[in-house]
């Protein structure tokens, strides 16, 4: 018995409700695989869950409302994941065939009022570049998303009863959703794996089917960056000038020397008071104490560090207009990132998001969800490569249907790159025939052709 079956005749629910449940209650009536699951004490679940990580707002705070570089590489990918739409892909023979569509896709076409697939995908790559996981759950014709550092993925094992999580049959049985976090006031949502979309790109080495930031290998340089912008904006409020040291005569001593600092700050230690020319009395001497800007490389310091958090990301630096990324700045080098950034980053991030989204929607038999980037202006340069690719699949067009292949057949290969799609009509090309044999072509009484060497002598 299925556990929706089970907890739909226990508490009268609907097939298409949420779970409005206690964790305890849940697990109280839990089937999974034939075996009954007895009812297990919350406070000894430590083992059986996967607690998201509490970064989620550090992340947002501290990287992306205060950081130029990440918000920048951020803007960049959701800005042409955004871009995507979805369709259903026919499969054939373990082969993608035509795009199509049905009235299924009409709920991520509109996944909330006023909302587009340009806004569901935009929630989606946010979350999962802050948080490494993005949940989403279907109420109705509406998608929902679930706050990520809300959400807990619930395991169980057949075999490890006390440690799901480490056993090697470990599943996913569920998910919690707590509004508010684990200190809100609102009840737990108990959600089964099927009514969930859980997009998560980058798998965390140390759980099992949670995802992982990419934010958080570079948290380091996103630190760096940071002070590095500080120290920028504080060497501009304190005079553009680097520390000083000033030395004076051991004979200044008590409130002369007191009166000597005061009088020295309230004259050179602010910004209206850079540039100016600083006059000591008699026995004081000035020196410069650490490195200026151009001794550090203050430039190359915060380029290297930028430079890293877009290749984290999966961003050339060129495309999100990075100053290590502008100095090789050319046409042809901008094709090149562009055509990096698509392949390498956007389209695995499209066909991992098509994969999740299709627990939300009925997808017809042989047929999978797939993304549609035909329309995106980014990706149009790529019409000369698809123009020669397409120059190149007329001609074996041309070729297998003049050796006598069916024409419908050999454009359907073609397309798919399935030469076992070819079925041959029974023709032969004149050319394959030899003069004279049964089947040859008539020579109307004209001459038949002279043996190579006839006719020399």
């Amino acid at each position: 018995m299925g556990l929706r079956d089970t907890l739909g005749r226990a508490f009268g629910l609907e097939r298409s409700s949420p779970l409005p449940l206690s964790f305890d209650e849940w697990l109280s009536y839990f089937a999974y695989g034939g075996n009954q699951y007895p009812f297990i004490p919350t406070q000894t679940l430590g083992e059986k869950q996967e607690e998201p990580e509490g970064t989620f707002e550090g992340y947002i705070q501290g990287a992306y409302k205060s950081n130029g570089v990440v918000f920048a590489c951020m803007l960049a990918r959701m800005a042409l994941f955004s871009e995507a739409r979805f369709q259903f892909r026919q499969m054939r023979s373990g082969r993608p065939g035509d795009l199509f569509g049905t009235d299924e896709l009409a709920i991520l076409e509109k996944p909330w009022p006023n909302a587009t697939t340009g806004d569901l995908l935009a929630r989606a790559m946010q979350d999962a570049d802050l948080a490494g996981n993005f949940y989403a759950v279907r109420l109705g014709r509406k998608i929902k998303r679930m706050r990520p550092d809300w959400v807990t993925i619930v395991l169980a094992s057949e075999k490890a009863n006390d440690e799901a999580g480490f056993a090697i049959d470990a599943e996913v049985i569920g998910y919690i959703y707590k509004p508010g976090g684990p200190r809100g006031s609102q009840p737990e949502v108990i959600l089964l794996p099927e009514q969930v979309c859980h997009f998560a790109p980058i798998p965390d080495p140390s759980a099992r089917f949670r995802g992982m930031s990419w934010l958080t290998p570079v948290i380091r340089e996103i630190m760096g960056d940071n002070a590095a912008s500080t120290h920028k904006l504080r060497y501009f409020e304190k005079g553009a000038t680097p520390n000083l040291a000033v030395t004076v005569d051991p004979s200044v001593q008590g409130e002369a020397f007191k009166n000597f600092v005061g009088m020295f700050q309230e004259r050179h230690a602010e910004l209206t008071d850079a540039y100016r020319t600083i006059f000591l009395g008699g026995g004081a001497d000035i020196k410069v104490v650490g490195s200026d800007m151009k001794q550090i490389d203050f430039k190359a310091t915060q380029g290297g560090g930028e430079t890293r958090i877009a290749a984290a990301a999966g961003v050339p630096p060129i495309i999100v207009g990075l100053s290590e990324g502008l100095e090789a700045a050319t046409y042809s080098n901008y094709g090149q990132a562009r055509r990096r950034f698509a392949d390498g980053t956007m389209r695995p991030l499209w066909r991992n998001m098509a994969g999740s989204l299709a627990s939300l929607i009925e997808v017809p038999l042989g047929a999978e969800l797939w993304y549609d980037d035909r329309d995106i202006p980014f990706l149009q340069e790529d019409e000369k490569d698809a123009a020669d690719i397409l120059e190149v699949q007329s001609r074996s067009i041309k070729g297998l249907t003049e050796a006598g292949f069916d024409p419908p057949s050999v454009v359907d290969a073609v397309v798919a790159g399935d030469l076992k799609r070819l079925k041959h009509t029974g023709l032969l090309s004149v050319q394959m025939q030899e003069p004279g044999k049964k089947g040859a072509p008539e020579t109307n009484g004209a001459a038949e052709p002279l043996p190579i060497g006839a006719g020399d002598e």
